[in-house]
């Protein structure tokens, strides 16, 4: 017996994500089989966002379930895309963003409609994975999925823009927002500083409605004009005086 066969399941991958480099997928392409004939997804309308990706039948852990394509970009011409996505979502309110990073020279443009990969949600406990093999993208099972669950990975985002990314993957383990788990302990000090700022900025708009409350009741009230309480006032000596109320008493009969 192969030292490969002695080797549990758990233990084979541990090995390879003990050995290949940061940034390099943990499955070795001579070891990850080609994707399988049959379709394991079907599109239909998600509760996280949209449509979404589902599973047609059960999927067993670790197999292939399709392959997201696109077109292979520079990365110049990825952060070309990636502004003119930002200034549209500026005008429109909306521009999805399909860009897949490769390596540190070339990402992946999968915004086309051939591309159904684009489609698949993120969430905080995703039942996939994306792993890079041979400069392409395959999404494979992390779990037992069974018919019918939404097909979610994690989007992996970084900081820069979290508070621009929501998430709404409703699961137990959500983080709030859509960001790689390796920095949801930095997202969670961030987001705790920005509730802080809110609050202090609430106590402080507070305070200002009070003080301009007591200013305008320190402002002259112009001749004739009501002040805030409704009173009537009359100009005498040159300062303005509440008026005398009218009498609307009707007058009595005469005996």
């Amino acid at each position: 017996m192969t030292l490969l066969q002695r080797m549990t399941r758990q233990d084979f991958w541990r090995q390879l994500d003990f050995v290949i480099p940061v940034g390099i997928t943990s499955a070795l392409p001579i070891f990850m089989p080609a994707a399988t004939p049959p379709r394991y997804w079907i599109v239909r309308r998600s509760s996280i966002h949209h449509r979404g990706l589902f599973a047609r039948t059960d999927i067993p852990k670790d197999s292939p379930i399709l392959e997201y394509v696109g077109e292979k970009i520079t990365k110049a011409e990825s952060d070309r895309r990636g502004k003119a996505l930002l200034e549209k979502s500026k005008n429109s309110g909306c521009a999805a963003v399909y860009i897949f990073t490769l390596n540190k020279r070339h990402d992946l443009d999968g915004g086309k409609a051939g591309n159904p990969a684009r489609l698949i949600n993120h969430s905080c406990d995703p039942n996939c994975e994306a792993y890079i093999i041979r400069g392409r993208v395959w999404i494979y099972s992390r779990k037992d999925i069974k018919a019918g669950d939404e097909l979610t990975y994690n989007y992996g985002f970084d900081l820069e823009t979290w508070e621009d990314h929501p998430c709404r993957c409703g699961s137990t383990r959500c983080a709030g927002h859509i960001v790689d788990e390796q920095y949801w302990p930095q997202l969670r000090r961030l987001v705790k500083k920005r509730e802080q700022e809110r609050k202090k900025m609430a106590e402080l708009e507070a305070r200002a409605a009070v003080l301009q409350k007591r200013l305008d009741d320190l402002q002259p009230v112009a001749p004739g004009r009501k002040s805030r309480n409704g009173a009537h006032f009359k100009k005498v000596n040159g300062a303005a005086q509440p008026a005398a109320a009218a009498d609307t008493r009707r007058p009595r009969a005469a005996s």
